[in-house]
């Protein structure tokens, strides 16, 4: 938002000193405005630059673009012959002339020349070459009163100073020159002058009515709509005080009738639009919603489908303007309007935001009306511009204000209390103190005494501070405009976190140091995500609940249900940039829809490119299923679950994870926690990340109630120096019998089995199917490894033991014991 500090000038009495531009500078980001860009307009000292005057011109004999003009500058029988590439002038017109000898800013020496063969003594400037406007499209058009000869310098005396103000999108107030002056009259404690309205909404007609009606009939989308119609204007150029005004908020100028309503929506945050009367169709305008692919050119001269979500202001035959963004060519004003109808009215925020992004088309009216304009602020602007076209147009108001709908209810009072306040701020101030920032911020104030004893304060809350909705709200204000370098030096105390804390930071950390060991690399991502990758993962139903109501992005409107994707996206992005980097982890929260509801869960994932895509002297192992579930296993391990106890279940179909290729366990119901780990879907991931690389990875989600349970504390035992004693068995099963629970089931009986020492594990190594084995069946071989911690095993006992465990697989189990 640019704001001038002459145009600020109109409204409160800056002095030049106490309130210079530097000073402001200053001020208005501790009132909580960042200034992106602090201009100064004006030109610096240029001699040889003055005005001058076409006395006529021809085309340039050898160049189509160019012509050769014969400009007077006042000096009696001096003409100087100038060759110009701008096509805005006329013969007559009074422009800024550079003569040989100047030098431009930038360093830009004028010298006498020839361009094309034709001689040229000198140059035509733009206002922006001359540093005294933004308009670069054509040379200065002067006034023809101004004397031939004047210095640029004697015309151009005081310069401005021009602030790109960064606006939080709940001040929409503050998106207007008023808007800033008013929160510069609260620190300064000074008065806002509102300019004088002298139009009236109610006038006597002459002759038949520019518009016979206006017909609102999405009263949802535009509670209230008010029209102006003006007569007998006369389209011309700007003035200099409007054309000044409009360049300095980074605008060009383009005729008086649209400069005003350019004005006024700056002036008062208001956005206002001028229809000419002439191209109306049937007589009349109506506030309705677009038919379905109805086709509009707008001002940019784009042509655009509209949906029917989209409401617009049309005649009895097309629309005329998108509402609340921009309007059409059909109905634009030009050189050749005469009558105008002038349109304020208050659009829905959702409405505007939503359709200004469906287009993305967006403009100074969208970009107010989407963050909501005062709802109070409609007549006032519309009878300023009124006021102001009539100054610079001429002109007559023909008939009364017409008006459909009524201004929107806003925020009548907020109750605060002083004592609050001082406890909130964490020191001592009068309440007359407060009394006074706040009233000097538009607020009014009513007290009660009740009858604890304390003092209740009913604050009145003007409409266009919509986003004064709560007691701690007035407290930020009050200390934004007190001074936040008026809280006294006091210890600052914080806690930190450490490991008394709450054992989802103490995980979370010790997570992050596991995989950071592995030598992975730690992602941090928005977890904001694409709807259609949210619904080609996780279905409709995920789609449907984790969407956001209002998101700033349309490919960033979906809470994540996973991290994995956007790991992919961090593989791609150094796989194209290479790297080297192919280990990833990210720690987060996902969201995942249980029974229609959202469920909040505490993530852990990992992605590692399995293959090695760097050149190196020695081959490393490759990633594979086992790489990810014993890293998911380490995880969990770290979170406080034994994962030796775990069963992974095979993942059949599974657009995300490759079928047979990955497995599951846990349950979020019994267990608090889900665990997948294996190969992501390979034609997934050509499809929509273009990895051509096998990617192998791992996600652990946890609810928050896993963390409340108490975990087992891990403990070190010594190592044995006894030699152990091993024993092979191989066990016939069904195919369908999963290899992780045979070995479960016989470390078990191992368990019962061994009396006086211990099994230490069971292993699978070896697995077969086909010929010699039953249909439908599969060989396992497992390895026992016997020990004592104090001695050296006898045979007889590893024996004795090795052949009750066969027993207990016999009797217990329908496993066949292979010979």
């Amino acid at each position: 938002m640019k704001i001038s500090y002459n145009w600020l000038k109109n409204y409160i009495d800056l002095d030049p000193v106490e309130h210079s531009p530097d000073v402001l500078a200053e001020v208005l980001p501790l009132l909580g405005f960042d200034i992106e860009e602090y201009e100064k307009l004006g030109p610096p000292q240029l001699n040889n630059v003055v005005v001058g005057q076409v006395l006529e011109y021809i085309q340039h004999p050898d160049a189509d673009r160019l012509r050769c003009c014969k400009v007077s500058t006042g000096k009696e029988g001096e003409v100087h012959d100038i060759v110009c590439g701008a096509k805005n002038f006329n013969q007559g017109d009074k422009v800024m002339v550079a003569l040989p000898g100047a030098v431009l800013p930038g360093d830009f020496k004028i010298k006498a020349s020839k361009l094309r063969g034709q001689p040229s003594a000198g140059m035509m400037c733009s206002a922006k070459e001359l540093q005294i406007g933004q308009d670069h499209d054509g040379i200065m058009i002067l006034d023809r009163e101004i004397a031939l000869g004047t210095p640029l310098n004697d015309l151009y005396k005081d310069g401005d100073t021009v602030f790109d103000l960064e606006i939080t999108p709940n001040r929409v107030d503050v998106l207007s020159h008023i808007g800033v002056a008013r929160e510069l009259a609260a620190k300064f404690g000074l008065e806002v002058k509102y300019p004088e309205v002298k139009a009236s909404t109610e006038n006597a007609g002459s002759g038949e009515a520019l518009i016979s009606a206006v017909e609102v009939e999405a009263s949802d989308v535009c509670p209230h709509y008010t029209a102006m119609c003006i007569k007998g204007v006369k389209i011309g150029p700007s003035p200099k005080w409007l054309k000044d005004a409009i360049e300095a908020t980074g605008q060009r100028s383009i005729n008086n009738v649209v400069d005003v309503t350019n004005y006024v929506l700056h002036e008062t945050c208001q956005p206002l639009h001028a229809f000419d009367a002439a191209k109306i169709k049937g007589g009349k305008l109506v506030v309705r919603m677009a038919g379905e692919a109805e086709k509009i050119t707008t001002l940019d001269e784009v042509e655009r489908t509209l949906t029917a979500d989209m409401a617009v202001i049309a005649d009895a035959e097309r629309p005329l303007v998108v509402a609340g963004v921009m309007g059409s060519l059909d109905a634009e004003v030009d050189g050749g309007t005469t009558d105008i109808v002038l349109e304020a009215a208050y659009f829905a925020p959702t409405s505007v935001r939503a359709t200004s992004r469906q287009l993305g088309l967006s403009s100074d009216s969208s970009y107010r009306f989407e963050r909501g304009v005062d709802p109070k602020g409609v007549t006032y602007a519309s009878l300023r511009a009124v006021d102001l076209i009539l100054e610079v147009a001429g002109g007559t108001v023909d008939g009364n204000m017409i008006e459909e709908g009524t201004e929107p209810p806003t925020i009548s009072e907020v109750a605060l209390s002083p004592g609050r306040v001082r406890k909130f701020i964490g020191f001592e101030v009068s309440d007359e103190a407060i009394q006074s920032v706040l009233e000097s911020l538009g607020l009014t104030i009513s007290i009660h005494d009740e009858a604890d004893g304390s003092v209740r304060w009913d604050v009145v809350i003007p409409s266009y501070r919509g986003d004064l909705e709560r007691e701690v709200d007035l407290i930020e204000e009050f200390i934004r405009v007190y001074g936040t370098e008026k809280i006294p030096e006091s210890d600052v105390v914080a806690r930190g976190i450490n490991d008394s804390d709450h054992r989802i930071y103490t995980v979370n950390e010790a997570v992050a140091n596991y995989l950071t060991g592995q030598n992975f690399n730690e992602a941090f991502l928005y977890s904001l995500r694409d709807p259609e990758e949210t619904k080609f993962f996780f279905g409709e139903e995920s789609h449907k609940v984790l969407a956001l109501d209002n998101p700033l992005q349309s490919d960033q409107s979906h809470l994540r249900p996973s991290l994995i994707p956007g790991l992919l996206d961090v593989l791609k992005l150094n796989a194209a940039r290479a790297t080297g980097a192919t280990r990833f982890f990210e720690r987060g929260h996902v969201y995942r829809e249980v029974k229609g509801q959202m469920m909040e869960l505490i993530s852990v994932s990992f992605v590692i490119v399995a293959d090695q895509i760097s050149r190196e002297w020695r081959q490393r192992e490759v990633a594979d299923f086992y790489t990810a579930k014993t890293l998911a296993g380490e995880i969990l391990e770290i979170a406080g679950t034994a994962a030796s106890k775990l069963s992974f279940k095979p993942i059949e179909d599974c657009k995300l994870w490759q079928p047979g290729h990955a497995a599951e366990a846990g349950e979020f119901a019994k267990m608090g926690f889900q665990a997948t780990a294996g190969l992501l879907n390979v034609a997934t991931l050509k499809e929509r990340w273009d990895l051509t690389t096998p990617v192998i990875a791992g996600s652990i989600l946890m609810t928050p109630k896993f963390f409340e349970r108490k975990a087992k504390r891990g403990r070190h035992s010594g190592i044995s120096n006894q030699p152990a004693s091993a024993k092979d068995l191989a066990l016939i099963v069904d195919q369908s019998v999963l290899a992780g629970d045979v070995e479960k089931e016989v470390a078990k009986f191992a368990k019962k089995a061994t009396q006086g020492f211990d099994c230490e594990s069971v292993r699978i190594f070896d697995v077969y199917e086909g010929t010699g084995l039953p249909e439908g069946k599969k060989s396992l071989a497992l390895s026992m490894i016997f020990r004592a911690a104090d001695r050296t095993l006898k045979d007889k006992e590893v024996n004795a033991a090795f052949e009750q465990i066969q027993k207990m697989i016999s009797d217990k189990t329908d496993y066949q014991i292979r010979k």
